[in-house]
């Protein structure tokens, strides 16, 4: 969102998190949401010589812990919320580090932006070294949110509110859920502390899109397609939950499940696509060395916890196909699993696929302009 709004405001810029470090047209992938420090520090090298005058990243909390953005004076620093999360294994040993992490984030930049709402914000800046500006629907924020509301017509779904405090106006998001409210206030505060414009501001958040992440790909019609990352049970429970608040006239789902993981999954994605779809569409995702028809069995087994219904058309372009073919007024469909990925891995190797070509080619397939 912040990139979106810099860019209708003439700024380039570029960003690193978890889609890989993005330069203009380039991606680069990355191992890490927040890489190594010695990337960050030739991705920046990079933005500077392709005409870059900002970088956003996305500081994640074990970036923080193992000192990647060390040496980084941050102009502005956000804080989006707190929950439990990443505990165990290589992360966290438990919920207080977590938090300790961070905020070793406001020691590292001269303005904060803090969620005022959320219930750890208080103790995120309790050893803060930078200035703090708070937003949320607190009446106390410094940018106060009231009146959101959901907002859905054919081609669009997202969300708007009203703004008050150190700015005011009427706000449209082009990202679908209520949670698009706080990601817009936090874009809005850092924006605003930027000097931009109200207008630009407005422009950067009707028009932003994230590539795989409830992205919405224009077709012909009256129902709305859209592609999403949600590849296990949590993300997948999350999206659908979204969307169903926007009462379509159906939900739709396709999805399949990566081979050599751990079975649960399937299951547990079968049954939470059975419990908030109208329809589930069963295909094939990254099978890699497993057969697809032995996934799809697995998937079954979680939707036979169901009422659902469902139809399995095992070829990916198939099943793109035959929900643009059967699609009805009114209908939301999400083609879930691969989002920003582009490719498909069958027995070891990686094979090009990107779903918006092949929304393309079934369109001109059916005859649908």
């Amino acid at each position: 969102m912040i990139k979106r709004i810099l860019e209708c405001a003439g700024i380039k810029s570029g960003t690193i998190g978890t889609l890989g470090i993005i330069i203009g047209d380039k991606r680069i992938p990355t191992n890490n949401t927040t890489p190594e420090s010695y990337e960050i520090q030739k991705a920046m090298r990079d933005m500077v010589t392709d005409g870059c005058k900002a970088m956003i990243v996305e500081a994640s909390s074990i970036g923080l812990k193992w000192h990647r953005t060390d040496a980084i004076e941050f102009d502005y620093g956000i804080f989006t919320n707190f929950s439990h999360d990443h505990i165990g294994g290589a992360e966290h040993k438990d919920m207080q580090e977590y938090l300790e992490c961070k905020a070793m984030l406001f020691k590292k930049c001269r303005l904060g932006l803090i969620n005022r709402d959320d219930e750890k914000w208080q103790e995120i800046i309790k050893d803060a070294t930078c200035e703090v500006v708070t937003y949320g629907f607190d009446k106390n924020a410094d940018y106060v949110a009231s009146n959101d509301s959901l907002l859905s017509t054919p081609g669009f779904l997202g969300a708007r509110f009203d703004l008050s405090g150190k700015r005011e106006m009427s706000v449209d998001v082009a990202i679908p859920g209520h949670f698009s409210v706080y990601n817009a206030l936090s874009a809005i505060s850092v924006c605003s502390q930027m000097g931009i414009e109200n207008e630009k501001i407005l422009e950067g958040l009707k028009t932003v899109a994230v590539k795989g992440r409830v992205e919405i790909v224009p077709v012909p019609g009256n129902y709305t397609l859209l592609i999403d990352y949600a590849h296990n049970a949590l993300s997948m429970e999350n999206v659908l939950t979204t969307l169903r608040k926007y009462n379509p006239n159906r939900l739709i789902t396709m999805f399949g499940a990566g081979g050599n993981r751990p079975k649960v999954r399937r299951y547990e994605m079968g049954e939470t696509s059975g419990r908030l779809s109208d329809l589930s569409v069963i295909t094939e995702d990254n099978s890699r060395f497993e057969d697809v028809m032995d996934i799809i069995e697995d998937i079954k087994v979680g939707l036979a916890k169901t009422d659902g219904k469902y139809v399995v058309v095992p070829n990916r372009k198939d099943a793109i196909k035959y929900c643009i073919e059967n699609a009805q007024e009114g209908d939301i469909i999400v083609l879930a699993g691969k989002g920003h990925e582009d490719y498909q891995e069958i027995k070891g190797k990686k094979y090009h696929m990107d779903e918006r070509e092949l929304i393309a080619e079934s369109l001109e397939e059916l005859g649908i302009r």
